[in-house]
C-alpha cells in the first residue's frame, strides 16, 4: 500500500460548510498535535463464509472520490496525484518490496534488497517468478530503468531530488552529461534478476519503502524503449495499454471516468479471487449518497473522505467504517521564488511579494483551523501542527504548536513589518507604501469547501490584507497545479493543497532545493543542512535521526513558507459482503485477499 510523494486534489482539502459562527478573535483551543477522537480499526473481520459464485462472477464496485477527471498517467514514475496511483491501484503500482507493518523492507516482495554499509551498495535481486502482466519477465534492467525516466533531463517525471546524487553518475546523467547512470551495474546482465546500486553513501531511509533515495517500483524496459522519455506520459504504453507486476491486469481504461480489472494470471503472490473489478471516480458532492444507496462496495483506500462524510456515513446500514491515521496532510504555501529550467534547482526571490516571513506568519495566525477542524471534522479531522503527520510517530513533534488563531498577533507581525494602512485605506499597502493585492489559489470542490476558502479570506480581510480568488474564483485540480508547477508564475502567492506522501518521511523530494514538487520555491541553506541531517552517517542512531526530523519541523514552522493545515484519518465505508478487507501496512496482498459473502450489493 505504498504510496509516492504526490499532490492531491480539492478532495483532501477540508470540506465545511459556513463558518461564520466559529470565526473570531481568539483561538477556540491552543491545543495542538492532538489525535482523531474516533477509533478505527483499518480491517474489517467479516466472519461470514465465502460465496465462492459471486466472488467468480460479480464485479467488486469501488469509488474513488474525487470532483476532476483522474489524468490516466499509470506509471508511478510519472504520476503527480494521487488520484492516478488510486485507480490504478489494482496493478500493484509495480512495487518491488513487501513490508512489515512500519513499512520497513523485508523479504518476500517482488525483489529482496540487501544495503552493505561498508561497500556503499543497495543490490536488488528479483525473485525468479517475476512476471509483467503480459507474461514477460521482470529483468535488471527494468530497476535501472526507472532511475533513467526520474532523472532525464527531458522527463516529465516530478519525483526527482537531490537524495538521487548519492547514486554514483545519477548527476552526472540528470544534467545531460552522461547518457548513462555509472552507479548501476548488473551482475548477472542486464536481462538478469539482480541490479547493484553504488553510492557515495547509505542511508537509515533505505530500509523503508518509499524512501527518496533508492526508487521502489520497476519500468517495463522492453514495452517502453522506443518510446521517448519526453514523451512517455502521454504514450498509449501508459495511458491505455499499460503493464503491470500486481494481483490484477488492467482491461479497459476510460479516460476520466473509470478502470476495469481481471486477475493477473502471472502474478507471482496470492492467487485473486475476485475475477471482476471496476474503479469509477466519483464527486464530492455524490459520494455520501452513493454509498447510502449500495452503489459501491468501498473506496479506494488512500482516496480521501472527509469528516462530513463521516457525519453522513457512520450510520449507514450494511457498511463497516474503517480507517487508520493518513499518510498525508493539508497545508498553505507561498509563492517566495521560481524553478531554474537551466540549473534545475529552485531559486528564492528576495524581491518576491511573500518573502516576508512576517507576512506570512501574520496570514496563518489570522486563520481559525481549530476551530474549523474541531466543527467540521467530526473527529477525524484536526488542526495540523508541523508538515510531519502524527502517523509517523517516531519523528512527528506533538508539542509543536503550529499555528493556533492569534488576530492581535498577526496585526502586530503586520503592523512591525511594515504593512500598515495608509491615506484612510482599509487595505494595508506594502512596506514601501504600494497596493497590495494577494492571490489565493484554491481547488474547485464542495459547496462546503467553497465557504471555508470564503472563512479564510474573510480572516484575511480582518488583518487588513487585500486577498482575493486567483481569477476570482476556485481552479480546476489540474489548471490549479498546471499553474503552480510552471517555473515561473504570479498568479498565485498563496494556496491551499495537500501532499499524499511516501511511507518514509524524509522531506527531500518535496521541500528541497532541486525538487520540482518544491512549488512554492523555498529554499535555504538552513534547511537544506537540516533536511540532510535526516540521513547523514549519524542518522543511524534513532535519537540523532529523531532530533533532526524534529529540528526541521521547527524551522519549518517558523519560516511559515509551507505551513501545515490540518491531519486527518484515512478512512472509508466497507460495505459487509466485502471479505478480507485489511488496508494496515503490513498487508502486501489487499487486492488479492478480498472476496464476496453475497453477489448482490446492498
Amino acid at each position: 500500500m505504498d504510496k509516492k510523494k504526490l499532490a492531491l486534489s480539492a478532495m483532501a482539502v477540508l470540506a465545511t460548510v459556513s463558518l461564520a459562527a466559529c470565526s473570531s478573535n481568539k483561538s477556540s483551543s491552543s491545543k495542538s498535535g492532538t489525535t482523531a477522537s474516533v477509533k478505527l480499526s483499518p480491517a474489517y473481520n467479516n466472519t461470514k463464509a465465502t460465496d465462492k459464485t459471486a466472488t467468480k462472477n460479480s464485479t467488486l464496485k469501488v469509488a474513488e472520490p474525487n470532483d476532476s477527471p483522474f489524468q490516466g498517467i499509470s506509471d508511478p514514475v510519472l504520476a503527480t496525484n494521487s488520484e492516478d496511483a488510486d485507480v490504478f491501484a489494482p496493478g500493484g503500482s509495480n512495487d518491488l518490496w513487501k513490508v512489515d507493518k512500519n513499512y520497513k523492507i523485508v523479504d518476500g516482495g517482488l525483489a529482496n534488497q540487501k544495503i552493505n554499509r561498508k561497500a556503499k551498495t543497495v543490490t536488488i535481486t528479483l525473485r525468479s517468478d517475476a512476471k509483467w502482466s503480459n507474461g514477460s519477465k521482470v529483468t535488471a534492467k527494468d530497476i535501472e530503468y526507472a532511475y533513467e525516466v526520474i532523472a532525464n533531463p527531458k522527463t516529465t517525471s516530478q519525483q526527482y531530488s537531490a537524495d538521487f546524487n548519492h547514486i554514483k553518475g545519477m548527476a552526472a546523467y540528470h544534467t545531460g552529461k552522461s547518457k548513462t547512470i555509472s552507479g548501476i551495474t548488473y551482475p548477472d546482465g542486464q536481462k538478469g534478476r539482480t541490479a547493484v546500486i553504488h553510492l557515495d553513501s547509505v542511508t537509515p531511509a533505505m530500509k523503508y519503502s518509499g524512501n527518496s533515495f533508492i526508487w521502489s517500483t520497476v519500468e517495463p524496459y522492453e514495452y517502453i524503449k522506443n518510446v521517448s522519455i519526453a514523451k512517455l506520459a502521454s504514450s498509449s504504453q501508459v495511458r491505455k495499454d499499460p503493464l503491470f507486476t500486481g494481483a490484477y491486469k488492467l482491461d479497459k481504461v476510460v479516460e476520466g471516468e473509470s478502470t476495469t480489472w481481471s486477475p493477473n494470471k502471472y502474478y507471482y503472490g496470492k492467487t485473486p479471487q475476485i475475477k471482476h473489478i471496476s474503479i469509477n471516480v466519483v464527486s464530492s458532492n455524490n459520494i455520501d449518497k452513493a454509498i447510502q444507496s449500495g452503489k459501491y462496495d468501498f473506496t479506494v483506500p488512500g482516496s480521501v473522505m472527509h469528516g462530513t462524510d463521516y457525519k453522513q456515513l457512520k450510520n449507514t446500514k450494511n457498511y463497516k467504517l474503517v480507517g487508520q491515521p493518513a499518510l498525508s496532510y493539508d497545508y498553505f504555501g507561498f509563492n517566495v521564488g521560481h524553478y531554474d529550467t537551466k540549473s534545475q534547482k529552485n531559486i528564492m526571490d528576495k524581491n518576491s511579494k511573500m518573502a516576508n516571513k512576517s507576512l506570512r506568519q501574520a496570514m496563518m495566525y489570522a486563520l481559525n483551523l481549530d476551530a474549523v477542524t474541531k466543527k467540521f471534522g467530526y473527529g477525524v479531522t484536526w488542526r495540523a501542527n508541523t508538515l510531519i503527520p502524527p502517523i509517523f510517530d517516531k519523528y512527528y513533534d506533538a508539542s509543536a504548536k503550529g499555528y493556533p488563531l492569534n488576530i492581535k498577533k498577526a496585526n502586530k507581525l503586520l503592523t512591525d513589518a511594515g504593512y500598515k494602512k495608509r491615506n484612510g485605506s482599509k487595505w494595508r499597502s506594502d512596506p514601501n507604501g504600494k497596493k497590495l493585492t494577494i492571490y489565493f489559489g484554491a481547488m474547485t470542490g464542495t459547496s462546503a469547501q467553497a465557504a471555508e476558502y470564503q472563512d479564510y479570506l474573510q480572516q484575511w480581510h480582518k488583518v487588513g490584507l487585500d486577498v482575493q480568488f486567483t481569477g476570482g474564483k476556485t481552479m480546476e485540480m489540474n489548471s490549479f497545479y498546471s499553474t503552480l508547477q510552471s517555473p515561473k508564475q504570479s498568479k498565485i502567492d498563496v494556496y491551499a493543497a495537500a501532499w499524499g506522501l511516501s511511507s518514509e518521511p524524509t522531506p527531500t523530494q518535496l521541500y528541497g532545493e532541486d525538487a520540482t514538487y518544491n512549488m512554492g520555491h523555498f529554499v535555504s541553506k538552513k534547511n537544506t543542512e537540516l533536511m540532510n541531517k535526516m540521513n547523514n552517517n549519524q542518522a543511524w542512531n534513532d535519537a540523532y535521526r529523531t532530533k533532526a526530523f524534529k529540528n526541521w519541523q521547527e524551522y519549518m514552522n517558523e519560516q511559515a513558507a509551507v505551513a501545515p493545515g490540518s491531519f486527518s484519518y484515512n478512512w472509508g465505508p466497507v460495505n459487509k459482503r466485502v471479505k478480507g478487507f485489511d488496508m494496515s501496512p503490513k498487508n502486501n496482498e489487499f487486492w488479492s485477499s478480498l472476496s464476496l459473502t453475497s453477489s448482490s450489493l446492498k
